[in-house]
């Protein structure tokens, strides 16, 4: 049979590769890079229309998960509660490092939210500086509506502050015994109590959909190589067909035939006494 070939052991494992890794780049890695695609396109929509519309009540976005509504403008009627306050620490703002000031914040007839007041630059790239005093009594702020981070790592205390490893209301609330709603606010600029303003994200495609281009034409190009080189090899002549090469003698198997085959000379050859001439052994 032409295809017995396809039976062999070398044979299944590089079909078995091939096909793995095409099974990835069509399943998993184009999907991935087509899904960031979209995330971008919607957060840059969101941007956009945010921008261009007015803020509304934050009542309005209460009712569902801030990343149903992230990037959109509302604003805030409550108050700062700085004892549950905490810095968000390893952050990088415009390429450089950060520390993102996170505290709770009441709302008026309504629940305890996280507001981000902005990121403060590290003392010699480790310290905490001194943070703005927030505003006494009740204020109103416009902030963006963000969605949480995962990282569910506990609040640590060092020189003198609550720091945390990612922006998780669940883990300031802990930290601060308060019931913090999921989900934060990123104070738009020049609002009371702010900090140094985040910017907004880069409204820009992303290289996420050449990449998902990309992972399609490796699993095709896998696919395409593998589908050549059966048929080149199910086809008469191929580099498979026929009886198996001989191995090619190492440089110590010829040096160790020659010194055999000149041993076997030695013990072939007699000399002849009378003329001295060697003559082979009867």
């Amino acid at each position: 049979m032409r295809f017995r070939f396809l039976l062999r052991p070398g044979w299944l494992a590089l079909t078995l590769a091939v096909w793995v890794f095409a099974g990835a780049c069509f399943a998993l890695l184009a999907p991935w890079q087509f899904s960031r695609d979209r995330e971008r396109v919607a957060q840059n929509d969101a941007v956009t229309t945010s921008v261009r519309t007015d803020p509304v009540p934050v009542a309005e976005v209460l009712d569902r998960p801030n990343s149903d509504n992230e990037w959109r403008r509302v604003t805030l009627t409550g108050r700062y509660l700085p004892e549950g306050q905490a810095v968000a620490r390893l952050r990088t703002v415009q390429g450089e490092a950060a520390s993102e000031v996170l505290t709770p914040f009441a709302l008026v007839e309504g629940p305890t939210v996280l507001v981000d007041r902005g990121y403060v630059r590290p003392v010699n790239g480790l310290k905490t500086p001194e943070l703005k005093p927030v505003p006494e009594g009740t204020v109103t702020l416009v902030a963006w509506v963000r969605a949480g981070e995962s990282d569910s790592r506990d609040a640590i205390e060092r020189d003198g502050h609550r720091e945390v490893y990612s922006i998780n209301s669940a883990v300031v609330g802990r930290a601060a015994g308060m019931d913090i709603r999921p989900g934060y606010f990123q104070l738009v600029e020049g609002q009371p109590g702010g900090e140094e303003a985040l910017p907004l994200p880069k409204l820009d495609a992303g290289p996420f959909f050449s990449y998902a281009l990309q992972w399609v034409a490796f699993g095709a190009m896998a696919l395409g190589g593998w589908l050549y080189f059966t048929v080149r090899e199910a086809r008469p002549g191929g580099a498979l067909d026929g009886p198996a090469k001989p191995r090619r003698k190492s440089v110590a198997e010829m040096l160790a035939e020659d010194e055999a085959a000149g041993s076997v000379t030695e013990a072939g050859e007699v000399t002849d006494v009378d003329d001295g001439a060697a003559r082979p052994a009867r």
